[in-house]
């Protein structure tokens, strides 16, 4: 499932405050008129949305310049609104990893993250069986990483290449403390689609998702 079908999937059973944080997740910030196109109401509707979850502390404004006349108003997702989407038992997780590392040593860690990479790698392949195409791989690896609660999706590019897109990392926390499970994750990716892996953009650097140029 893409993080499109995840929108459409769930849209009737969240309210419209819900769906624009979704919405605002998955495909970055926004005009209101352009939420209100998507979610079929008016865009000073969803204007008066925003409002409301920007007083929430859940969005924020910013004003983009974009030839004459008055600057475009889009909206976006602040560190609280992005903290809706959690990071899969990241207290746990962290204090976890910490306690690894201080008592058995960064040794033990990469071992750790190793195993997790064989056995992901392992399970990602067996998925793969009878994909003969990249592009039927690519979906299929979208579909899972959106079951683990990535919101993926992917898409070909003008030169051929394609993009691989995660709007969320359930992980994060875990990656913040280890950067170890990032590398991981490439290389899983590559191995997985038979294919060169390019990280793009990147959550931990500061990037709203996480992107990969894929080619063979």
């Amino acid at each position: 499932m893409s993080s499109k079908d995840l929108e459409n999937s769930q849209g009737a059973k969240q309210s419209v405050a819900e769906r624009l944080l979704m919405l605002l997740k998955t495909r970055g910030e926004l005009q209101a008129s352009d939420a209100g196109k998507i979610l079929g109401t008016t865009g000073e509707a969803m204007r008066q949305q925003f409002v409301k979850l920007a007083k929430e502390g859940l969005v924020e404004s910013k004003a983009i310049t974009q030839g004459v006349g008055r600057p475009a108003q889009y909206w976006l997702l602040t560190a609280e609104g992005h903290a809706r989407f959690p990071d899969s038992h990241a207290d746990l997780t962290v204090q976890l990893l910490r306690m690894i590392r201080s008592s058995l040593g960064e040794d033990a860690l990469d071992k750790l993250i190793t195993t997790r990479e064989t056995e992901t790698l392992q399970h990602y392949q067996i998925a793969m069986q009878g994909a003969d195409s990249l592009e039927e791989r690519l979906s299929r690896l979208a579909a899972i990483r959106t079951r683990e609660g990535y919101m993926a999706d992917w898409e070909k590019q003008e030169d051929d290449s394609y993009l691989l897109v995660e709007n969320h990392c359930p992980i994060c926390a875990a990656a913040s403390t280890c950067q170890g499970f990032c590398r991981a994750e490439r290389e899983v990716f590559s191995k997985t689609l038979d294919a060169h892996v390019e990280r793009t953009e990147h959550i931990l650097q500061g990037a709203r998702r996480c992107a990969y140029r894929i080619w063979l």
